[in-house]
């Protein structure tokens, strides 16, 4: 249960990383409303899955997820870069996360 409370810090934190930057763009409390929601959450499942799991593990995945997420969302929603380097980078990202669940 631990890591499936990891992976949905993980993905709260990719929505509030995508919040960040609608409030960037449309200054409202919507806006505000769901990047703490965002945020909120995501730290509540990372604290749920850190009685379990070693922290240095967890926060190494819960960032990777969060980092990588977040990357690949700007390239979907708002038109950032696809170069082949860049994904080859996430690419490591990701593999370091299994790889650390691998090892734990």
């Amino acid at each position: 249960m631990a890591w499936i409370a990891l992976i949905a810090a993980g993905l709260c934190e990719m929505f509030g990383v995508t919040m960040i930057n609608k409030l960037h763009k449309d200054r409202n409390w919507q806006s505000v409303l769901l990047l703490i929601l965002g945020f909120g959450l995501s730290f509540v499942f990372l604290a749920y899955a850190m009685e379990t799991l070693p922290m240095g593990t967890a926060y190494a995945i819960w960032t990777g997820i969060g980092a990588s997420g977040g990357a690949i969302l700007g390239m979907i929603l708002y038109g950032e870069s696809k170069d082949w380097r860049r994904l080859i980078f996430i690419a490591m990202v990701l593999g370091a996360a299994v790889g650390l669940k691998l090892v734990s």
